[in-house]
């Protein structure tokens, strides 16, 4: 009776290690096309065929990445998603997506059910307040979007140069009383960083600042824009922290049939064709996704170090 081959047969037989083999039995298109091409050949002449079992627990143990958004209906997170999908399913990795809802508690629930499965690694969208103590196992083969963590890697938007960009093409265009739509500072990025730019404008060019924080709604952009637009009849252009507030923002200069600069922060398509005179400033998500997706990759299979890695934003002007 003829032997059946085990991986380890067909390594040898091949001349590769066994982990090319299970790689070319995953269908990973990082193998050369003529070591795949070698090993197929051996494996066709054997029949070999390894086992349901066998193939799934090499999957869950080897091929797992997990990608934890903080919403499922962010308009910014689905963009990096989106960019990130790619890049790890064309190297070989199943995507597991879960959702925090805000809570530090589901994060640590879902790192858990990842290390309990022996994930790869995980993509992290933070948020303010989110706590890693107890994480330190994941420092290797974790990256988290949009907030810096001592020790993990990170991919983070440029949230003041976002604002001042924008006050500086509004600025060369003679607004002189530009009034700030915001959020609330306990958010240290959309809230308190895009804040602080906007105040640090004002004082460097000796303007009296006007702002109104508050909540990430449209409701939240339309009220804003209305006590603004009431306490400082004078303002000459509104600038909101994100484009959901613009969009907010706008409903408001609408219905009031007042005519101001308006801009946001996001790029959102929907804010652009519905309001297309409103300029944005994009920040970035898709690439951030690209970049994350290929850090955490760089990291499991190469060994790279943890990085801090920061996007440069670009000016969407007008139409």
């Amino acid at each position: 009776m003829k032997k059946r081959l085990t991986i380890s047969d067909i390594a040898r037989l091949a001349g590769v290690g066994t982990t090319t083999v299970s790689r070319v039995l995953n269908q990973d298109p990082k193998v050369k096309p003529e070591t795949r091409h070698r090993i197929e050949q051996i494996i066709a002449e054997a029949g070999y065929a390894p086992s349901p079992s066998a193939r799934a627990m090499r999957t869950r143990r080897q091929q797992v990445v997990g990608i934890i958004v903080s919403r499922l209906d962010s308009a910014s997170e689905h963009q990096a998603v989106r960019a990130m999908l790619p890049v790890l399913e064309q190297a070989g990795y199943e995507v597991l997506l879960m959702e925090s809802g805000f809570s530090s508690a589901k994060v640590a629930e879902h790192l858990d059910w990842l290390r309990q499965r022996q994930a790869d690694g995980a993509i992290l969208f933070a948020f303010t307040g989110l706590a890693l103590d107890g994480q330190a196992d994941w420092q290797d083969k974790l990256v988290v979007m949009a907030r810096r963590y001592p020790g993990f890697s990170s991919v983070c938007y440029d949230d003041k140069g976002a604002i001042g960009l924008m006050l500086e093409h509004l600025w060369r265009q003679g607004v002189r009383r530009p009034a700030y739509v915001g959020v609330e500072r306990q958010d240290s990025t959309t809230g308190r960083q895009r804040l602080e730019a906007y105040l640090d404008f004002c004082q460097a060019r000796g303007i009296s600042p006007g702002y109104r924080l508050g909540g990430l709604s449209y409701h939240a952009g339309q009220e804003g824009a209305r006590l603004l637009l009431a306490e400082r009849p004078d303002t000459d252009a509104l600038v909101c922290a994100s484009d959901t507030l613009a969009l907010g923002a706008a409903k408001h200069l609408q219905q009031s049939g007042k005519a101001l600069p308006l801009t946001g922060v996001g790029n959102n398509e929907l804010l652009r064709f519905l309001f297309p005179a409103v300029a944005s400033v994009d920040l970035g998500y898709p690439q951030a996704g690209t970049a994350a997706a290929r850090q955490l990759l760089a990291q499991i299979e190469q060994g790279r170090a943890v990085a801090e890695l920061a996007l440069p934003c670009r000016l969407v002007a007008a139409d």
